[in-house]
């Protein structure tokens, strides 16, 4: 069976796949005029590519929005498909590894793939542990994911479960405090205690937390909010929650 392919564009996200997963790379197709123009953020790649043995062709801009209709940055990597999706079985001896209390993100229901990368992007820089989003109703880490979140998709570990309510239910019974972001929450985010093993979960884009995964958290908490804006985007939602907690962790 041959194995699948995939595209991965953008300076940061094929800076990271050769990183992380340099043997998964065939080819990179890069940007004609960009190579000429000595780009250091490029050549930086192109040297990591070379010392492995990896091919580079020199396209046109043309040409490389034909095979990718993105904001690519001026390189692509025609990649051996990655999983670096984990599965719900695979959390518990996750967990179970770690040396420090856990510090989790989760989400419930976030599907725009611009999000998913800005709130990776703010996890890792957190020092999250470990991301968390349900099967159904929930991006994946997509070309687009990887490309916005500058190199932390390779990083982060992110799992996909199968019941998200179920998991919440087994990650309270490990000692893991779940705090829900509801914007009519009494309590302030500000106010709860963040140290120790905790879990941030976020809900979707337009609806916010499902009913069952509010039930199933320990507490809810609220952004303080001083203006007139009813909601904020989950990114930056999920950025001042992961930093809160950054601030008391520390």
């Amino acid at each position: 069976m041959k194995k699948k392919h995939e595209i991965i564009f953008g300076i940061h996200a094929v800076a990271s796949l050769l990183d992380h997963n340099a043997s998964s790379v065939m080819q990179l197709f890069v940007q004609a005029d960009r190579m000429e123009r000595n780009d250091r953020r490029l050549q930086g790649i192109l040297d990591k590519a070379t010392k492995v043995g990896i091919p580079i062709q020199e396209c046109s801009r043309a040409e490389l929005d034909e095979k990718c209709p993105q904001v690519h940055q001026g390189i692509l990597a025609n990649s051996e498909a990655v999983m670096l999706e984990r599965s719900q079985k695979e959390l518990t001896p996750f967990l179970d590894s770690l040396d420090k209390p856990p510090f989790l993100l989760i989400f419930d229901g976030v599907t725009d793939p611009h999000n998913l990368g800005a709130c990776l992007r703010s996890a890792e820089a957190a020092g999250v542990s470990a991301v968390i989003v349900p099967k159904d109703k929930s991006v994946a880490l997509t070309p687009t994911v990887r490309k916005v979140a500058c190199g932390a998709a390779e990083i982060v570990p992110f799992f996909i479960v199968t019941n998200l309510s179920r998991t919440l239910q087994v990650l309270q019974q490990r000692g893991i405090w779940l705090f829900g972001a509801a914007g009519e929450a009494e309590q302030s985010l500000f106010d709860a205690d963040l140290t120790g093993p905790v879990g941030i979960v976020l809900g979707s884009e337009g609806k916010g937390l499902r009913r069952l995964t509010r039930e199933n958290c320990d507490s809810l908490v609220a952004i303080p909010m001083a203006g007139e804006v009813s909601s904020l985007n989950v990114s930056v939602s999920t950025g001042i929650c992961l930093f809160e907690a950054v601030r008391q962790r520390k």
